[in-house]
């Protein structure tokens, strides 16, 4: 039986984030406040975990999940080949809602799905996320709903399409935005924009003015 908890209490959210937490290091999933949508989440470094996530979505391994992270800092030991105009992202929109695809390191024992040595990877800006992250290390999350349906902006919509293939839902009430976080490759020498969302074209040239469009 899935449990939920009421972040806008202080008690029910401290308790909440401490089942969360051991639900991610048991391997179980969690449905989790983003300053997008909702996301169902679990450990990044068990695989199984993450095979369930896919599962529960109805999504194949041919879309990866992204990593949400707590700190910028946790970068250093994820990816390799981070460009200077990388960083200059980072800094200018993290936290926030802009996802970037960079190569992970070799060495890093995970299954995310095929995504051929590369980590599409997000610091969000929501509070409660930030705390469970900080919690638990990275952990691979996705849009909490079934693959098809609409992203979930709230615990209410998220919990009817997924309900007990999740362990634990984090009430933060709605979600301040329905757009997704813009994604930027920054696999190459020059940053590539894949898909246009909540930061626009013209916000992300301004930090790199060389950034190229979709085809």
């Amino acid at each position: 039986m899935a449990r939920r908890y009421d972040c806008s209490d202080a008690t029910d959210r401290a308790t909440g984030l401490r089942e969360a937490a051991s639900a991610v290091r048991r391997g179980e999933l969690v449905v989790l406040p983003t300053d997008t949508v909702y996301g169902i989440g679990a450990d990044a470094f068990t695989p199984e975990a993450v095979g369930d996530l896919l599962e529960a979505k109805g999504r194949g391994r041919g879309m990866p999940s992204p990593v949400l992270i707590g700190s910028p800092n946790t970068l250093h030991g994820l990816v390799t080949d981070f460009s200077e105009q990388a960083w200059e992202l980072v800094d200018a929109f993290w936290p926030g809602a802009l996802t970037l695809v960079a190569r992970h390191q070799p060495s890093l024992t995970w299954d995310l799905g095929e995504t051929g040595g590369t980590v599409a990877v997000r610091m969000p800006l929501h509070p409660v996320a930030i705390e469970l992250l900080t919690e638990t290390g990275p952990m691979a999350v996705s849009s909490a709903n079934l693959t098809g349906h609409p992203a979930p902006q709230t615990c209410d919509a998220a919990q009817e399409m997924l309900g007990d293939s999740v362990a634990v839902y984090l009430d933060g009430g709605p979600t301040p935005d329905s757009v997704p976080s813009s994604i930027v490759d920054v696999t190459a020498p020059v940053p590539r924009l894949l898909r246009a969302g909540a930061i626009s074209a013209e916000e992300l040239r301004k930090v790199v003015p060389g950034l190229e469009a979709a085809s």
